[in-house]
């Protein structure tokens, strides 16, 4: 079984990613005021028409997440250099991603978090780390259309490899469940972010939680049996 089957452990691991990024994003631009954690395309935008004065968007709260996305992908650089398996690498991610959404959600609960404020900032600082790191770890693993934080190329794939635009639809089945998990994880996100900006972010920590405790260890196995396999028909 390959990862282009949706049936393959770390498919689903990356596509619970996605849906947790649908959660964390609704967290920061409906919590957090108009900002995202993992949509670096996004806060670019966005940065611009602040930058502009355009509707009274912030300046700095998009700074901070391009900073800390930015952080987050150089130790997730440098932590893939020195794990050799890349599986074991975002395992480590996961990690990181689990510690940083828990703190966020201790901040929330804790504190009284209130947008453009550091409270706020803080916490788009923590979250957008964390998926700077992931979106580091994920670009190793080169697993097509599941870079877990954009939709953009999945979403071009979809469409331009249809039976529509003459082809013959390979990967649609995993390109169309990246599409649907996000869209899943931004509407339970935005339902959740109503209720207690805590409450969806305690949702992230959990799912991001539950992709390293269950996830994450069937697909190192899968991949450890796929890799003993080879290395059995190279001998023979």
């Amino acid at each position: 079984m390959s990862t282009d089957s949706l049936r393959h452990p770390l498919t689903r691991a990356l596509l619970v990613l996605t849906l947790t990024t649908g959660v964390i994003d609704a967290a920061c631009y409906l919590g957090l005021g108009r900002v995202f954690a993992a949509n670096m395309t996004g806060n670019v935008v966005l940065l611009g028409f602040g930058i502009a004065g355009s509707s009274g968007l912030p300046v700095v709260a998009p700074s901070v997440s391009l900073a800390a996305f930015l952080g987050g992908a150089v130790v997730g650089g440098r932590m893939g250099a020195a794990l050799p398996a890349r599986e074991a690498h975002l395992s480590r991610a996961m990690v990181i991603e689990v510690g940083l959404t828990g703190l966020a959600t201790a901040i929330a609960i804790v504190f009284d978090v209130t947008p453009d404020r550091f409270s706020g900032d803080l916490i788009i600082g923590l979250l957008a780390f964390a998926m700077g790191v992931r979106n580091a770890t994920v670009r190793r693993l080169k697993v097509a259309d599941l870079s877990t934080t954009v939709l953009t190329m999945t979403l071009t794939g979809l469409a331009a490899d249809s039976p529509l635009a003459g082809k013959d639809g390979a990967g649609s089945w995993r390109r169309g469940g990246a599409v649907v998990s996000m869209l899943v994880g931004a509407v339970a996100g935005a339902l959740l972010v109503k209720a207690d900006l805590a409450l969806v972010l305690l949702a992230a920590a959990v799912l991001a939680l539950a992709t390293w405790l269950i996830f994450m260890p069937r697909a190192i196995a899968a991949t450890e049996q796929t890799a003993g396999r080879r290395r059995c028909r190279a001998r023979h």
